[in-house]
């Protein structure tokens, strides 16, 4: 675009760091210039508009006393160092007098510029999003161009913590394990793939629930078990009471090479799963009833079917 048809912002803003760099003799040399121009005016825009928020919040601007309708006033600024892609900065925090300004555009505790971005690019992360979504995203949404790069090095910082949990330590024993596998169609080298999260929610002595674990699988296999098994018991897992898992052909061997003594419970609704299978749908509603009462008696003998 020629500057003949760029916007009177833009026509603006040139102007004005035509004067900048003329009146400060600022000669731009490299990037080094080039980024501490760029943390120079952001500092400005900043505090710009944290007075500006300031003003809102009071309900009249500097100097402004006829429209002042509250005992509240300015009380002068505290310096805060912001740290942002371009250096650190110092920035002027505006404040009032009896102490009920909450800055919003930099928050109180907040100390990078960039803070706010990168919680909704993780977030975007966890959410299965890919890098080159994430960038369209923040492009349609913001205005704001962000790299692949960029967004790669925000999202891996909860990588360490990914790692720190899944090999945290565990309850020395467990009442009740669930194992169960979930699958899911994900994006893998440019084709649409299944994969299998495998999953491990145990319930401690207290009766407090806990995830143990997940872990991703091409698909499930009870070979696949026998290793998360054996995972669970390096993280100080010494015996499981019962294990609640479905019909994986496997699954009760894996169990038990490293859980001898643990009882093995199939899933009561992959066992009904399993049942209706042989029934016609006419005469689904009537045996449901009758697994019903099977399921809840407390003994075999105690049912009694209608």
């Amino acid at each position: 675009m020629s500057r003949k048809n760029e916007g009177t912002q833009k026509t603006a803003m040139r102007e004005m760091m035509k004067n900048y760099l003329k009146d400060t003799n600022t000669n731009v040399r490299d990037g080094a210039d080039v980024k501490n121009i760029m943390r120079d005016m952001m500092s400005v825009l900043l505090e710009g508009a944290l007075d500006g928020e300031l003003d809102e919040s009071l309900g009249y601007s500097r100097y402004d006393y006829k429209n002042k309708e509250t005992g509240n006033s300015r009380n002068g600024h505290s310096n805060k160092t912001m740290h942002t892609s371009y250096g650190d900065m110092n920035l002027a925090v505006p404040r009032d007098r009896n102490g009920e300004y909450e800055p919003q555009i930099v928050k109180k505790y907040q100390n990078t510029v960039t803070q706010d971005m990168e919680e909704k690019i993780i977030s975007m992360y966890a959410k299965g999003m890919t890098t080159s979504d994430i960038e369209s995203h923040m492009q349609d949404l913001y205005g704001l161009e962000i790299s692949d790069s960029t967004i790669s090095r925000i999202t891996d910082k909860i990588l360490p913590l990914v790692k720190q949990w899944q090999e945290r330590p565990l309850a020395e024993v467990y009442a009740v394990v669930f194992m169960d596998a979930i699958h899911y169609h994900v994006r893998c080298d440019g084709h649409i793939v299944k994969r299998a999260v495998y999953i491990a929610l145990g319930i401690d002595m207290d009766g407090h629930k806990d995830v143990l674990g997940m872990y991703v699988g091409e698909n499930e296999s009870a070979k696949y078990w026998l290793s998360i098994m054996n995972g669970l018991k390096n993280r100080g897992v010494e015996d499981i009471l019962i294990a609640c898992v479905d019909g994986l052909s496997g699954f009760p061997q894996a169990i038990e090479a490293v859980y001898p003594q643990t009882e093995i419970q199939q899933c009561i609704i992959h066992q009904i799963r399993s049942s209706t299978r042989y029934v016609s749908y006419k005469d689904i509603k009537a045996l449901m009833a009758d697994l019903k009462l099977v399921y809840a008696a407390p003994t075999e003998e105690t049912v009694v079917l209608k």
